[in-house]
């Protein structure tokens, strides 16, 4: 394999990484930019980021014969549909299996806190945090959240979806071979975002749109793109790309009122998940007030500060948890964060009620 240019920089992208897990140096100037598109960046999104980033574009060098990128490229996008949504159908399953409302934020109190909801999912990210804790543990730092206190609650079969990720992986790298370099890049990046969505946040999550979208872009106009920049910055490499080339029509027929409607499709799929996800989030909220279940208490509770914002209480001794009632201008995010100071070794987990108007 010979080091080009796409290669040079995926091993400045991984080094990069490298950087990011020993030290804090480079957060002031990572973090601005990657919170952007990664939906509230922290140093384990931007480890695997520009970790996957610079491996994917190494590897995209690696097989020099001909092969059907656009079939794989298609893959890719069907199996990453297919792992958002299951992430969804896990999620939901998991609140079944455990007794508890569909809309909550589900926060674990064991080995540290680590929360999941539909809106924001955290189960395929707890699969991936068991696996890498047995095999590096004593090499990551407290401040990385494994989100390894929610797999124990996890249903048995939550194991098998997280085998489609090396699948998903490998038919990206496939899909990545032989491309002209712009279209290269921005495969890498959506896919770097969309590994990031489907192990944090899920079918609603930033990084699950930039990604799946982002494969679908190329899919369907990586031949425009890579001719018009190319004319722009007169790269003859860029024109001449072997992308493939959308069918040109003569006349009105089936065919083009089924491309174009592709187009109108996917923008329409766009609106639909934006739609859904903020639908769910009004539809679940519960205006009136939080509503905090504290399971298994290990002896008394004391809210600290937030004590001052509780409206009621009630201890029920038969099902060992605590409800606390506790006043709706609190913004959510920020309630969540401070009760696992008060709640740190008090509990086995406690359930927060959504307010998406808190916000």
């Amino acid at each position: 394999m010979k080091v080009n240019k796409t290669i040079l920089i995926g091993i400045i992208f991984i080094l990069l990484a490298g950087v990011i897990f020993i030290t804090d140096i480079l957060n002031p100037i990572i973090r601005p930019a990657t919170y952007l598109f990664l939906m509230g960046s922290s140093k384990g999104k931007d480890i695997i980021f520009f970790g996957i980033f610079g491996l994917l574009l190494i590897l995209s060098q690696v097989i020099k014969k001909e092969i059907d990128t656009t079939k794989y490229l298609k893959i890719s996008i069907v199996i990453s549909a297919v792992l958002l949504i299951l992430g969804i159908i896990l999620e939901v399953i998991f609140r079944l299996q455990m007794g508890i409302k569909l809309n909550t934020v589900f926060c674990s109190m064991t080995n540290g806190m680590s929360s999941t909801s539909i809106l924001h999912t955290h189960l395929l990210k707890s699969i991936l945090g068991e696996v890498i804790t047995k095999i590096m543990g004593p090499f990551i730092e407290n401040n990385i959240n494994t989100g390894v206190g929610l797999y124990s609650y996890l249903p048995s079969f939550a194991f098998l979806v997280i085998l489609l990720i090396p699948v998903l992986f490998i038919t990206i790298v496939l899909a990545s071979q032989r491309r002209p370099w712009l279209t290269n890049f921005i495969l890498a990046f959506a896919s770097s975002c969309l590994f990031i969505g489907i192990i944090d946040g899920g079918l609603f999550a930033t990084p699950s749109y930039f990604g799946i979208f982002g494969l679908y872009l190329v899919y369907r106009n990586g031949y425009y793109m890579n001719k018009i920049f190319g004319e722009k910055i007169n790269d003859r490499n860029l024109v001449k790309t072997n992308e493939l080339t959308p069918p040109i029509f003569k006349k009105q027929g089936v065919r083009e009122i089924r491309y174009k409607f592709n187009h109108i499709l996917i923008c329409f799929a766009v609106a639909a998940v934006i739609f859904l996800r903020f639908t769910i989030a009004f539809a679940g909220a519960e205006p009136e007030y939080y509503t905090v279940d504290i399971v298994n208490p290990t002896g008394e509770i004391d809210l600290g500060n937030i004590s001052t914002e509780v409206i009621n209480y009630d201890n029920n001794t038969y099902s060992n948890k605590i409800t606390y009632h506790i006043d709706p201008q609190y913004n959510e995010m920020q309630l969540i964060n401070d009760l696992k100071v008060p709640l740190n070794n008090s509990c086995e987990y406690y359930t927060v009620s959504w307010n998406i108007y808190s916000y």
